[in-house]
């Protein structure tokens, strides 16, 4: 099994598999994990919908996006690469445009569920692990740099979004940006490739590093992330709102949510390498503690200054979860099942995040402000925490079976 890995670890082609896949997961995932919080003010507005119910169309597209993760981790190991992320790219586009034209909730539901179960589960756990197949090195640095990709798009998408919406309206606006994904990714979908593989080995190992069940390692890590995501889902969808509350307008929100997740791409990439250096486990834990001590600290701020600094300071840091979580769960599953795992894993972790973005809406409505929803994002940090720790003891008494591979 070394063989497999010491043959691709110097493949050029690696770096052009690394940058479509985040091309790809900026603008995808970029509008379905966060990109609707810019449409929350202007569908309020328009509309006259509650918050809750506004950000209850995000939560479906997260819960498609889990559900999707289920599948299409499976249908992937089996189908390939290829099918799976073009069904993902033109899902995601098409969805988008048509939710454009939506005159109910109910469609919005449905389309934005759509979007997630066939475009945001069919791209996210198999570039995931299709990067990390491709880099049997340095593979910490390598999922760093493709989840600061997934953030540059986080943050891009919604303060793009501003200025469309501001121009032309919700409607228009939203049409765009489902335009833009579909004639930017598709021609890059022809550059994916499977990873190669040496004819004398045609199997990877069943076997996790730690030899905990593969089963059990899935299950633990699914649990710890529903808590982690709801965390972090919390300014991802309510920073924006939180700050237009304080009278700022839509494009000064936007900007402080983009200097956010463009530090986070230097956080994303550090974690990457931090991950390589003192281990994916204690990384997860370092990055899952910097999110949940300040997560609470955006409702004390009144300025926009003070929302720059302390976004700035926040994104370094929360950045790093997404980046540990997904190296934790390259380097500690078995390697056959590497996809398949990540796609559960990545499944709760976006219900954690259309719960996190629910529960939000809902506690801003039921009290009149942010607070309760940000202190729930920090109790589920620190059961995050807990869970994340459990198991890195577990990991660390379990004596190591001898393997030929990673």
């Amino acid at each position: 099994m070394q063989q497999i890995l010491d043959q691709k670890k110097d493949h050029p082609y690696r770096w052009v598999i690394l940058i479509v896949s985040a091309v790809i997961l900026a603008l995808t995932m970029g509008q379905l994990v966060n990109g609707l919080s810019v449409y929350v003010v202007p569908l309020e507005q328009a509309e006259g919908w509650r918050r809750g119910e506004i950000s209850l169309i995000n939560t479906s597209g997260l819960i498609g996006i889990a559900f999707g993760s289920l599948i299409m981790g499976f249908a992937t190991e089996k189908y390939g690469i290829r099918p799976i992320t073009l069904m993902g790219i033109a899902s995601a586009g098409l969805a988008t445009l048509l939710a454009s034209r939506a005159s109910e909730l109910w469609q919005l539901y449905a389309l934005f569920f759509l979007a997630g179960v066939f475009g945001g589960g069919a791209l996210s756990a198999p570039l995931t692990a299709l990067v990390g197949n491709w880099f049997s090195r340095g593979a910490g640095l390598a999922i760093g740099l493709l989840s600061a990709g997934q953030a540059l798009g986080q943050g891009a998408v919604p303060f793009g979004g501003a200025f469309l919406i501001e121009a032309m309206g919700w409607r228009n606006a939203m049409a765009i940006q489902g335009l833009i994904t579909l004639l930017a990714l598709l021609p890059l979908w022809l550059l994916l490739r499977e990873a190669p593989m040496p004819p004398e080995q045609q199997a990877l190992s069943d076997e996790t590093p730690s030899g905990l069940p593969n089963t059990l390692i899935t299950a633990w890590l699914s649990i710890a992330v529903v808590f982690c995501c709801t965390c972090m889902a919390v300014p991802l969808m309510h920073l924006m709102p939180l700050i237009q509350g304080q009278g700022f307008g839509a494009p000064a929100a936007g900007s402080v949510l983009l200097t956010m997740l463009l530090v986070a791409i230097a956080g994303r990439v550090a974690f990457g390498k931090i991950a390589d250096t003192i281990g994916a486990i204690p990384s997860y834990l370092l990055a899952s503690a910097w999110q949940t001590v300040l997560v609470f600290g955006f409702v004390f701020l009144g300025s926009l200054q003070g929302f720059y600094i302390y976004a700035a300071i926040y994104g370094f840091g929360y950045a790093g979860v997404m980046t540990t979580l997904l190296v934790t769960a390259r380097n500690i599953t078995a390697p056959a099942r590497r996809t398949s795992s990540m796609g559960v894993i990545l499944a709760f972790a976006f219900l954690g995040h259309g719960l996190g973005g629910w529960q939000g809406g809902l506690f801003f409505d039921l009290t009149g402000d942010y607070t309760w929803t940000f202190a729930n994002a920090a109790i589920a940090g620190v059961v995050n925490l807990a869970i994340v720790s459990a198991l890195w003891i577990a990991v660390k008494r379990k004596p190591k079976p001898k393997l030929a591979a990673a």
